[in-house]
Parts: structure tokens; sequence; C-alpha cells
């Protein structure tokens, strides 16, 4: 086996164990953790049941993928493809979209705070949460019926425009959460009593940053992917090195799995408390 891909291999076996094992406690806290309201539970377990399914279906897959193909058998490793690649996609763009919606969710909580229960209802975010992965699903599917080049490209420009409307909606929760840290400094130092609405605004500060951390490690680890993703589309035989470089940013693509629940047990205490415990 080439040595690349025995690496992917090896790389991706262990974020394979540790994307199933992480995302199963983060699970468990997630569903333990009465603070969180419905709404961001229902983001976080969506976010979480993708990350599971990328190290308990994708990463396996992937690498019965560079097995077959580092031995040359066409057959075997056409039907591999298609079974990897489905799954791979769904949980992908599950990943993208629903990292979209928990931005633009947190966006709203910290922006409009005073109508956030008048304009993020449970049942709005339920119905996104499922349209979302219908969607996944169907641009998974795409792959059976339109050429590989095509499918790169379409690819490339979905996860482009995911990561662009991501860093969108985390730029503006920075901008609002710095003013709303210098609204809290003035009101410190004018020795204003803290109030329930100030601690609110506190809470949602802290879950607003944390979508901010989410979307920059998942821009690290998709955007070389994307980037190898056109240079394939537009290249009619791809070379040895762009093979070889394509299986590495796939494995950092899929780091990103066992590094969003590191994420969560960083930034809320809820969680990194009762994963402890579980442990």
């Amino acid at each position: 086996m080439d040595s690349s891909y025995l690496v992917g291999c090896l790389l991706n076996a262990f974020l394979s164990y540790t994307a199933t094992m992480l995302n199963i406690a983060t699970i468990h806290a997630i569903r333990k953790t009465p603070s969180f309201s419905k709404n961001l539970k229902t983001l976080l377990l969506s976010l979480a049941v993708s990350d599971l399914g990328v190290g308990l279906v994708a990463q396996p897959l992937y690498e019965a993928r560079l097995i077959v193909e580092s031995r040359l058998n066409i057959e075997t490793y056409n039907a591999i493809y298609i079974a990897y690649l489905i799954p791979a996609s769904l949980f992908r763009f599950a990943t993208l979209f629903l990292v979209i919606v928990l931005c633009a969710e947190r966006f709203i909580a910290i922006q409009y705070y005073l109508r956030y229960q008048e304009l993020v209802t449970h049942k709005r975010v339920f119905a996104l949460v499922v349209s979302t992965w219908v969607l996944s699903g169907l641009f998974s599917l795409t792959r059976l019926w339109i050429p590989k080049s095509i499918m790169y490209v379409g690819f490339g420009i979905t996860g482009l425009a995911c990561i662009i409307a991501a860093t969108f909606f985390s730029i503006r929760i920075y901008s609002s959460v710095r003013l709303h840290v210098n609204q809290i400094q003035v009101l410190q130092l004018q020795h204003a009593p803290k109030n329930a609405q100030m601690v609110n605004v506190r809470r949602m500060r802290k879950f607003a940053m944390m979508s901010v951390y989410v979307c920059l490690f998942l821009t690290v680890c998709y955007l070389p992917n994307i980037c190898t993703l056109f240079t394939i589309a537009f290249t009619s035989t791809p070379s040895n090195g762009i093979k070889h470089l394509m299986v590495y940013n796939v494995t950092l693509a899929f780091l990103n799995s066992s590094l969003n629940p590191v994420i969560y047990c960083w930034k809320m205490k809820h969680i990194r408390h009762t994963i402890i415990g579980l442990i």
C-alpha cells in the first residue's frame, strides 16, 4: 500500500473511534443538560448526530475505499466508492448546513434577544432541522445521475457558500458580542445592579461565541478539501500528488467531527461536567 494511503487508513481509524465515542458522550451530555433551551438543544443534538454518522459510517467506508483503491480492484472500488460517497456526502452537507443554522440562530439570540422568543420558535427550528437533513439527502444522491466532474464542482460551490454564510454570521455575532461586552462594562462602572436580563445576555453571549469557534474549525477543516475538489474537477487526469493530497484533505475534513465535541466541552461547563461524570 502507498504510504499516504496507509497513513490515511491509520488516521481515519483513530479519528473514527474518537468521533464515535466523543459524540456519543456529547449526545448523552446534551440530553442530560437542563439549562439549554429547546432550540439550542435541538441544533446541538442534530450536529452531534451528524458528526456521529461521520465517525460511525463515513470514515470506516473511507478506509475501505483507500484499501480497495490501493489494490487497484476497479469493480470493487466502484461499489465501495458509491457506498462511501452517499453517506459521507449526507453527513458532510448536514454538518455544513447545520452550522449555518446554528450560527444564524445564535446571531438572532444575541442581536435580537428581546424578540428572540417571537422570531425563533421550537417548531420553526425543528422544521428547519428536518429540512436540512432532507436537503442533505437529496444532495448526496446527486452522484447517482451526474458526472463526477460536475459533482465535484457542485459540492465545492455548495461547501464554499456554506462556509461564507457561516463566516458572515460569525463575524456579525462577534461584533454583537463585543458591543454587549462594552455595554456591560459601562453598567459595571456605573455600579448598576446585576439583573436577570444582564445574566441572560451573558449566557447568550457565551453560547454565541461557541458557535463562532465551531464555524472557525469548520472552515479550517473543510476549506482545503473544497479547494482540492475544484482542482480535480478542472483537471483532466489528476496527478498522484493531487490524489495523495486529497487523502489528507478528506481526513482533515473528517477531523472536524472529533473537534466539535471538544469545543462543546471547552465552552460549555455543563457538557464538560456531564462528560467527566460519564467517564
